[in-house]
């Protein structure tokens, strides 16, 4: 009884320690830009203040930005999912010379910082004229999602078996309605892990962004913290209330499929 005491105790006060900063930042973002200074972790605000969020929506132009980032992001996940899905097949169902050379050329991406790209990107990207365009952002997310989600994807393929595969073949399936009408539907769960952690990654990503993007029509919604910093003083109650809006879909995104993910990621550790 002690022992199970005190597991649930260590175990309430990890979940706390990883709620802070979220706690945190709600907190702050309802505080006056002159309260925020003093010795103290927390401060409870006597008056909620709610024109940080009225001032992040216009003056910062959240709901602009905020297309912006749900158009870039939903684009790159789902190509990304559909060819992971594509090429996961192609490695673990069909033979041909190379595959695993190739496969683990595709899998050293995971080792490979995306910023490390920057400036080969930018002078690719320049040749083609691509710069301040969400292709800029969306190939390069593609890319580098590749490796996790076919990890994932891959994993959870060899777990099916072939026959079922076979039989749609004798009914007359051909090898993409296969993919999409037979392996798609059972593979469901992978995919959602590979798109939600692919979402987690790339919803706030700002250093390509602020490299690659400089016109107000494509820029996304982390642009929007930098509308209220200042030369000699900065907005920071609005600061906080963008950044809480722009950690909430990522919240809610997460809780809504951790089941989802835990399945994703556990179901391709056993063979069988």
């Amino acid at each position: 009884m002690v022992r199970k005491i005190t597991l649930h105790t260590l175990l309430w006060i990890v979940a706390l320690l990883q709620l802070f900063p979220l706690i945190w930042l709600i907190n702050y973002s309802f505080l006056k830009s002159g309260d925020f200074f003093g010795s103290s972790i927390l401060k409870w605000p006597e008056k909620l203040e709610w024109s940080n969020y009225i001032n992040a929506f216009t003056y910062g132009s959240v709901p602009k930005f905020l297309w912006n980032s749900a158009f870039i992001t939903t684009a790159a996940i789902l190509v990304a999912a559909v060819l992971s899905l594509m090429l996961s097949y192609a490695f673990t169902r069909m033979e041909w010379r190379l595959r695993g050379v190739t496969m683990a050329f595709i899998m050293l991406g995971m080792i490979v910082p995306i910023h490390a790209t920057l400036l080969p990107n930018f002078i690719l990207f320049n040749w083609l004229d691509l710069l301040d365009n969400p292709l800029s952002l969306i190939l390069p997310y593609i890319a580098f999602s590749l490796p996790i989600s076919m990890l994932i994807i891959s994993g959870f393929l060899v777990t099916i078996p072939k026959s079922i595969e076979e039989s749609a073949v004798m009914d007359g399936c051909s090898v993409y309605g296969v993919i999409f009408r037979i392996i798609l539907p059972m593979t469901k769960p992978a995919l959602a892990t590979a798109c939600i952690m692919n979402f987690i990654s790339w919803w706030n990503e700002f250093i390509m962004a602020n490299t690659f993007l400089t016109s107000e029509k494509f820029k996304t919604l982390p642009f929007s913290i930098m509308k209220f910093a200042g030369q000699y003083s900065s907005n920071y109650g609005a600061q906080f209330a963008v950044m809480t809006m722009i950690a909430l879909p990522t919240v809610i995104i997460y809780l809504m499929f951790t089941e989802q993910m835990s399945r994703g990621i556990t179901a391709g550790a056993v063979k069988g």
